[in-house]
């Protein structure tokens, strides 16, 4: 009896151990299965309150079925051992390298041993996070339905022409395929072009769309950040010629705060730049236009390094010293939207600038609007956000934790992109959107409901 106890205690799941009984012993084995099955509770536990009600009777039970019970556990063992023991005849096929009998045997113990994990940058998900997911995504979809989006889905690669030249530097980023069929592809950097692609090809006037899918990307990944090689991104665009100057981008901004609300991720601010508005600055710093991508792409840097290296980056492209001293002049104003605003709207270098007042003209109707919607208090205005994508056109944004806690950098972004659309149609159609960052706020999410013992 107690060589059965101790096997019961080492091989806890015993639902596919069924000995054949008699009548007479019939009501015990199902008081057994009852009380643990139904009941959820330790196995041993059952055991030892059947033995105290049912002394006699079970101790007759369990003599009777402890042989075969044993017999049973002992062949699942030899299985077991069976299958984890190596191919012999593998072993011999495999080819001899000199070096004596010791470095064979060495070799063949490492042979054996296979390399099993994930792709650098991935990773795999338990049904815990699995769940938090599945959270995640119906308080996403649910805001995005309730703007009267449509979800559409695109091909996870693309052809490779389609993708290279509208991420400016982050293109080396882009994972090539080898040629498959005549056709050289690449996997999706992100939705957004897949998506210009797509309304190029079904020629439609306008659309209010969202989209949820895995990308890619070559980076150096930094799981504790959130940053992976493959990863999802939630997308919502607004694309067409039928909305107001302005009326578009303050959907978007509003879509972005009931997300990031509706998820509770802690306090959070949006930053908000317009692209004409760093054409101006680097025009005002004398900056050739030429180096317009190359100046975005480290400015875009700063919330992330400081100003010291972010310059020494500058003059590595071949920036004069007053040049970088005038963009940092710029650079370093962020503030309130309407604050920062009235300091803008009184620099005349800005206002004599044709980009630099018709992007300001564009920021006072889009605060208007926000102020309407009751959303601005969620706003900062950045001088320094650049955003490094060569497809901005107009507003840009991106939204950042105020708590530095979880240290997962940007939560979502985006901006207007009115010429991507026409580079594959060939007819100009206005574009707004915005992506949120799924995986840094899963990661944020996970550690909350950890912490806290939520039972999603």
């Amino acid at each position: 009896m107690y060589k059965v106890l101790l096997k019961l205690l080492i091989y806890p799941n015993l639902r596919n151990f069924k000995p054949k009984y008699n009548n007479h012993n019939n009501g015990i084995i199902n008081t057994l299965k009852t009380r643990w099955e139904n009941n959820n509770i330790p196995l041993i536990t059952v055991i030892k309150k059947s033995i105290y009600s049912n002394a006699l009777r079970l101790k007759k039970l369990l003599n009777y079925y402890s042989s075969k019970f044993i017999i049973y556990m002992e062949q699942n063992d030899k299985i077991k051992e069976t299958a984890q023991k190596p191919d012999n005849k593998q072993k011999e096929k495999a080819p001899k390298t000199g070096g004596g009998k010791n470095k064979e045997k060495g070799d063949s113990k490492k042979g054996n041993k296979t390399s099993v994990k994930v792709p650098k940058g991935t990773r795999d998900f338990t049904p815990f996070q699995m769940s938090i997911r599945a959270k995640a995504f119906d308080t996403i979809t649910g805001v995005f339905r309730k703007h009267g989006a449509v979800e559409i889905d695109t091909p996870v690669f693309e052809l490779k022409e389609t993708l290279t030249g509208k991420y400016g530097e982050e293109s080396k980023l882009i994972y090539e395929l080898n040629d498959q069929g005549g056709e050289l592809l690449a996997l999706r950097y992100d939705l957004t072009v897949p998506f210009a692609r797509y309304m190029a090809l079904s020629s439609l006037p306008s659309i209010k769309r969202y989209h949820i899918g895995k990308v890619y990307r070559r980076d150096d990944p930094i799981m504790t950040k959130g940053r992976f090689r493959e990863f999802y991104q939630c997308d919502f665009d607004i694309a067409g010629t039928n909305y107001g100057k302005m009326i578009p981008d303050a959907e978007v901004l509003k879509v972005v705060v009931e997300i990031l609300n509706g998820l509770e991720i802690g306090q959070f601010e949006i930053k908000l730049n317009h692209r004409k508005l760093l054409d101006a600055m680097i025009e005002v710093a004398k900056i050739p236009e030429d180096k317009f991508k190359q100046v975005c792409s480290s400015v875009d840097k700063l919330d992330k390094e400081p100003w010291v290296t972010v310059k020494q980056e500058l003059i590595s492209k071949g920036l004069e010293e007053d040049q970088c001293e005038k963009l940092w002049s710029f650079c370093q104003l962020n503030n309130e939207p309407w604050k920062l605003f009235e300091i803008l709207a009184s620099n005349e270098e800005l206002l004599n600038n044709s980009k630099g007042k018709e992007a300001l003209e564009d920021m006072k109707i889009l605060f208007e609007y926000l102020d309407i919607l009751k959303i601005n208090c969620f706003m900062r205005f950045d001088l320094s956000l650049a955003r490094g994508l060569d497809y901005y056109t107009g507003l840009i944004y991106e939204g950042m934790l105020l708590s530095n806690e979880h240290k997962v950098g940007s939560i979502c972004g985006g901006g207007r992109y009115d010429e991507l659309l026409g580079m594959f149609s060939g007819k100009p159609l206005p574009a707004v959107g915005v992506s949120i960052g799924i995986e840094r706020v899963l990661s944020i999410l996970e550690e909350k409901y950890k912490v806290n013992n939520y039972i999603i």
